[in-house]
């Protein structure tokens, strides 16, 4: 999965000139959290909105513009890298979101909100479907034991995913699906 299908490409942005108050009516207005900086088709920075609440005394919101209180040098992700690069990227530095830059020019942010959603299309949470939590021991059956049997039960696997639970054992989360029966044909009830 790559940043570039995930992210929001209707960028709202702000100039560096801007007033703090208009960088809070537009995230208001846009229901969002980041601010691109941007001058002349280049980025200069990120205003977010828990780094402007240090300046909304009276006398701040006044007398300082955006390039005042901008971060400077935002962490920023290629449209190419991974959402799972991404994610660890916003895991490490406990941030929001992260600017998409393609050549040094803005073409996208990724929130904590599109990373949540491309996961969520990964292991298949909003499609009807059951968990199944299975345990295999080096004695029992095996991977492909289990993939077969779920199969043959008219199971379609969704997402795999692995836990580690001691070095030996493994506990394995599929999320399995309905599989449409043969001849089936949507609308027809048959």
């Amino acid at each position: 999965m790559k940043v570039k299908n995930w992210m929001a490409k209707d960028i709202i942005t702000i100039s560096p000139q801007a007033s703090i108050s208009s960088a809070v009516k537009l995230m208001h207005q846009h229901s969002i959290r980041h601010l691109p900086v941007v001058e002349d088709d280049s980025m200069q920075g990120l205003v977010t909105e828990s780094n402007l609440r240090q300046y909304f005394f009276p006398s701040m919101v006044h007398e300082l513009s955006i390039s005042d209180v901008m971060i400077v040098n935002p962490i920023i992700v290629d449209p190419n890298a991974s959402v799972d690069s991404a994610a660890q990227l916003i895991y490490k530095y406990k941030i929001g979101g992260l600017p998409v830059l393609e050549k040094r020019r803005l073409i996208g942010i990724l929130t904590i909100t599109d990373i949540l959603a491309a996961f969520i299309e990964l292991f298949g949470l909003l499609r009807e479907s059951s968990r199944l939590d299975i345990i295999l021991s080096e004695k029992g059956g095996t991977l492909d034991d289990v993939l077969r049997l779920i199969r043959e039960m008219g199971g379609k696997i969704i997402s795999v995913g692995i836990e580690a639970l001691t070095s030996k054992k493994k506990d394995i989360l599929y999320q399995a699906g309905k599989r449409r029966p043969v001849g089936y044909c949507p609308g027809t009830g048959g």
